[in-house]
């Protein structure tokens, strides 16, 4: 892996700079040799003082700058990781941060083979991963609007006595609500147009997904795993955009640790204590799964919707499917019956259900 490498880079990359660190081979203290503006130019003239493209490897930690400069790196030559930032070993009695010691500290461990790197999507996979983030934030803030709304009305003691809020029926009964004071009926106008803003905005965003994945490689992938109950397209679309190539995973539980979904564990002796899931790893796929597992409260059957997404699609990944239904109800309604918290029941059945979504995956190839 490291064939030809005399030097290994760790970088501390801001918004407004970037720390670099520099430990070469063998056993010699690595030493920090300076701090560059955030640009490639700058960065490039830097690491030509230290050796050629082929001799160095870099490692940066995955962050809010994302990963453009890693694939410019790659572009020039260079050996380039992203490194995951929880699993970077860090002394417990170390209380001083800077970027100088990071810097230090991803080239002492990268020469030690120490770190994890994360894998860099394809940009084509990266855009879609910010349109699936654009809704699922665009879908916080609808909600959020609706909540000040509710809020108001129960203020002033409007309660709405229908089944389902935000319906037509809903609807008519806000377009008839109205108060005596103008500042009022200004502030309900404003709260009800910012709900309207907010849905539209959800609207477009789930049709830009519905275009984008006709030309999207990962096709196939997203139309299968829409067989299983509780995944629609949104769903599907957010799990692959996260999670990208399934195959990685050699086992279902290596997927189940990387979305954080395995409890944690403190085991000393004979002692062994489980507590709550970890919750590493990817939140955003987490959540899909999560909310997916719902689903699984009621018996297993073929609804409509779930048929028009079945078809067309093999008859191997439908029987998972099934499989996956007669399981996770099943085991729903065991759990349930031990009157386990609802929440707890559906992170374990999420757990579940993430094998399925690994075991579909894997059986179906991008397009070229």
């Amino acid at each position: 892996m490291n064939e030809g490498i005399t030097s290994f880079v760790g970088l501390d990359v801001h918004q407004d700079s970037i720390a670099v660190g520099l430990a070469p081979e063998g056993r010699e203290e690595p030493r920090f040799v300076g701090t560059v503006a955030p640009h490639f130019a700058a960065l490039a003239k830097s690491l030509g003082r230290l050796g050629g493209a082929k001799a160095l490897k870099i490692v940066y930690e995955a962050g809010p700058c994302g990963y453009g400069l890693a694939r410019e790196l790659r572009s020039h030559g260079y050996a380039c990781e992203v490194i995951a930032p929880a699993k970077i070993a860090r002394a417990p009695g170390d209380r001083i941060k800077t970027d100088r010691r990071d810097a230090l500290l991803l080239a002492r461990a990268a020469r030690a083979g120490e770190l994890v790197s994360v894998t860099i999507p394809d940009e084509r996979d990266e855009a879609l991963r910010d349109l699936t983030r654009s809704r699922e934030d665009t879908v916080r803030a609808r909600l959020k609007v609706r909540q000040q709304l509710k809020a108001m009305l129960l203020r002033h003691g409007r309660r709405y006595t229908g089944k389902s809020s935000w319906t037509q029926a809903h609807e008519r009964y806000l377009a008839d609500v109205s108060f005596g004071q103008p500042a009022q009926e200004i502030a309900f106008v404003e709260y009800r147009s910012a709900v309207r803003d907010a849905h539209e905005r959800v609207e477009r965003l789930t049709q830009a997904l519905r275009a984008q994945l006709e030309h999207w490689r990962m096709r196939p992938v997203v139309e299968a795993l829409m067989t299983l109950r509780g995944i629609d397209l949104v769903a599907a679309m957010t799990l692959v955009a996260e999670i990208g190539d399934f195959t990685r995973f050699a086992r279902a539980q290596e997927l189940m640790g990387f979305l954080g979904l395995i409890p944690s564990e403190h085991t000393s002796g004979a002692t062994r204590r489980q507590g709550p899931i970890t919750r590493t790893g990817n939140g955003h796929a987490r959540r899909v799964l999560i909310e997916a597992a719902w689903n699984y409260r009621f018996p297993a059957r073929i609804s409509r919707g779930l048929q028009q997404r079945q078809e067309g699609q093999p008859k191997a990944l439908r029987e998972i499917a099934w499989r996956a239904q007669l399981r996770l109800a099943q085991r729903y309604r065991r759990l349930a019956t031990r009157q386990l918290p609802l929440n707890k029941i559906c992170v374990a059945i999420a757990r579940e259900l993430s094998g399925f979504v690994w075991d579909i995956a894997r059986q179906v190839k991008p397009l070229a």
